[in-house]
Order: C-alpha cells, then structure tokens, then sequence
C-alpha cells in the first residue's frame, strides 16, 4: 500500500460553513483512500501584505503558513469569488508567498465555487500560473450557481456538480501523485 499523498486545503470563503467548505468536505470524502487533507482556516488572522517584511523578516504566522504549502505534496484553493475577483484574505495570504518558491512546480487543485464566479476564476488561474504552481484544465474546476447545488447538510444535489467534482478528484489524484518535487 502506498502512502497517501498530503493535501493543504486553502479555503478562500471568509464565512463559516461555506458553500466552498462543504465542497472541500465532498472531496475529502471521494479521495480518502489516495489523500490526506490539512485544512488551512487561519486566512482571517494573516497580518496584511507587507513586501518589506515579506523576504526578510517575515511574520511567524507567514512563516508557519509557507512551510506548510512546502511540506503538502500538493494545495487545494476552494474560493468563492468577491465582487469579481478571488477574496482579499486569499489573495493576501497568496502576495505572502510570491517572494518564496513555495508554489513553485507544487501540484495544484483550483475550484471556484460562487454565484457566478468566472471572473473570481480566471484571476486565480492567473495568480497561480504567476505563482508557478502546477495545474492543468482537468485540475480547475468553476461551479456557478453553488448555492443551489448543495443542500443544508453539505450534500452535492446536482448530478453535473457530483461528476465534474469526481473528474476533478481523479485529475488532481493522478496529478499529485505523478508529480516528483
């Protein structure tokens, strides 16, 4: 039996039981047997971007979450989006690492879960493709209308949404485990 692969799930949505924290729970379930997931839920309590003190001294909180995205096999965003764009707390802790390599070439799952959501998903592609990380279209995943496609209790209720997330599961599965860092 091979070890499972560990997973550093970044949840972008600033609220509590989110739409994007009952997908993140979906995946957990469907990749068990491959992953092990670490959720990171500290993004409200991230000093704001300081590219001063971003190379040099960096706070102890950035530090902390820069050696955990290094030491994941691979990072998982789950994000709403914003009034058009990805959250701020997500893009904060994102500007944090941009003077680091911690992304680099790292095995990355993208899911955009919102409303709409294009635009929130476009400019997190872009971000990570700036960032470096590793991800392909298989690994990317936009949801829109999110709310109507989970039910109070987390359960995905649409068909299409329990496809694309299991197409999702196995493309970021094979990319994780193919890639050597």
């Amino acid at each position: 039996m091979t070890e499972k692969k560990k997973i550093l799930a970044i949840i972008g949505s600033a609220s509590q039981n989110s739409a994007n924290q009952k997908l993140v729970d979906n995946l957990i379930s469907l990749t068990k047997n491959e992953l092990v997931f670490t959720i990171y839920d500290e993004l409200k309590t991230l000093p704001h971007f300081d590219p001063e003190l971003s190379i040099g001294n960096p706070p102890k909180s950035i530090i902390e979450l820069r050696d955990k995205i290094d030491k994941a096999d691979g990072i998982l965003i789950c994000t709403p989006e914003y009034v058009f764009s990805i959250p701020s707390g997500l893009k904060n802790a994102i500007e944090w690492c941009i003077s680091t390599t911690v992304f680099s070439d790292k095995p990355s799952g993208l899911i955009t879960a919102s409303a709409s959501g294009l635009k929130g998903h476009e400019e997190l592609q872009l971000i990570m493709k700036t960032a470096m990380a590793q991800f392909t279209d298989e690994t990317t995943l936009l949801i829109q209308g999110v709310k109507g496609k989970i039910n109070n209790q987390g359960q995905i209720i649409d068909s299409k949404t329990t496809d694309n997330l299991k197409k999702f599961a196995n493309a970021f599965i094979a990319l994780v485990k193919n890639t050597h860092q």
